[in-house]
């Protein structure tokens, strides 16, 4: 594996030249570069004829040393986020990640004498390059275990003056394909905040009762690490009012299923509010398509059909609304391992292959924008801000952390850090 790492940070270095790094939150341009096409010859979404993929600017900007950003656009101007699995510091200048997490430090599994707790940050400023981040204390230590051994943000909202934020659980099983846990946990419910916040009043779902009573000893979750779908500013984009989740699962007990595995894509949607967000019975689910091609909603969860399906090649999924173009555009990472010779005794090749589709109906088909083969090369948790699209739709900022395995690594491409990464990219539209 350090064998592997060496090889291709020096491959990177050839590619794409390293600039000075004057800091986390300090601005960084390369030269701008398209992403070849390598999509599978099986891939089963029709390519998006209205665009000729996307094109990255060279603009990106790092901030912090740790990772899972979901950010959510708030009435009041300001991004605000979950966070786990590393530490925030208040520094001018770059400081590569530690493993003894100096400052303040959060970890979703038991780690360095803390229990596993998730974290959350404010995120002020409109300019990409020049964010500040603001830790919002206190670590909430999850619960769950023994049986599951983490608990993990997932998906947040803010809307109205509240904060949604929901978390779930991962087994504590081997790795599945050598990329995650073995068992993907159920999604437990949402802690919510009415001063953004400052004071938390927690879920009464645990993860032996969640939300969605999914069990993954019985079957394999469905609505695994949902998210909300991006509507803008205070969701005022929603079609309809309501709140949508986006997650990813599987139907097979034996595919992988992990926190960056899974077969299908569903989805649900609520309206939101502290009397409906933790009531199963306020929640529809997506359920198929009559014969016209038309959404099926269903109050039955047993009734939950996948929006996509592709097996053994998706993963974490985000969705947001791009208001100029009309487009709603989805995010997916997935993890892969490969090996180098067939009895599994050479380097691993561990990567994360992502992709973006586009639909013009949020439950509608979605098509392929861009496959991103090695993206990270280990990239994931991607979304797009809708704060930060541009006025024409044409040019936003895609957010993730890389390359959890090495958290100093080079990336791919340059800047793909463990932090909170934004990348500038635009969209080839065809003429």
């Amino acid at each position: 594996m350090k064998a592997y790492v060496v090889v291709f940070m020096f491959l990177l270095v050839i590619q794409f030249p390293i600039i000075a790094q004057k800091g986390y939150g300090f601005s960084h341009e390369l030269d701008p570069f398209r992403w070849a096409d390598n999509t599978p010859a099986d891939c089963p979404f029709p390519k998006d004829e209205s665009f000729d993929g996307i094109v990255f600017t060279g603009r990106y900007c790092n901030y912090t040393n740790a990772d899972t950003w979901y950010p959510s656009w708030a009435e009041d101007g300001n991004l605000y986020s979950p966070w786990t699995d590393g530490y925030l510091l208040n520094l001018e200048e770059f400081e590569p990640f530690q493993d003894e997490h100096p400052g303040y430090a959060c970890n979703s599994l038991d780690w360095l004498g803390r229990k596993g707790a998730t974290a959350q940050a404010k995120i002020v400023g409109d300019d990409p390059m020049n964010l500040e981040i603001i830790n919002l204390p206190p670590r909430i230590e999850g619960h769950g275990m023994p049986r599951f051994r983490g608990r993990y943000p997932s998906a947040t909202l803010l809307h109205n003056g509240i904060w949604y934020y929901g978390t779930y659980c991962v087994d504590a099983g081997p790795p599945c394909g050598k990329v995650g846990w073995t068992k993907l946990g159920p999604f437990v419910g949402f802690r919510t905040s009415a001063d953004y916040g400052q004071t938390w009043t927690e879920t009464t779902f645990t993860a032996e009762s969640p939300l969605f009573g999914e069990d993954p000893d019985i079957a394999p979750v469905k609505l695994g690490t949902p998210h909300f779908v991006d509507f803008g500013r205070n969701m005022e984009h929603s079609p309809d009012g309501k709140a949508y989740l986006v997650g990813h699962g599987s139907t097979n007990p034996g595919s992988c299923n992990s926190w960056i595995q899974g077969d299908q894509v569903y989805m649900c949607r609520v309206v939101p509010s502290t009397e409906n967000i933790n009531n199963e019975d306020a929640y529809e689910y997506f359920a198929g398509r009559n014969d016209d091609g038309t959404a099926i909603w269903s109050d039955d969860f047993e009734k939950i059909k996948p929006l996509l399906e592709w097996e053994g090649h998706l993963g974490c999924v985000t969705i947001t609304y791009n208001a100029p173009l009309g487009k709603y555009l989805m995010c997916i990472s997935r993890g892969i391992a490969s090996y180098k010779d067939e009895d599994e005794k050479g380097w691993i090749d561990l990567r994360h292959d992502s992709m973006v589709l586009a639909s013009d109906e949020i439950d509608g088909e979605y098509k392929l924008v861009q496959y991103l083969d090695h993206f990270g090369p280990v990239a994931y948790f991607l979304t797009i801000p809708s704060k930060f699209i541009s006025d024409d739709g044409k040019t936003f900022w895609l957010s993730y952390s890389a390359n959890w395995m090495d958290k100093n690594m080079i990336g791919n491409p340059q800047g793909s850090y463990y932090s909170f990464s934004l990348h500038e990219i635009s969209l080839d539209l065809k003429e």
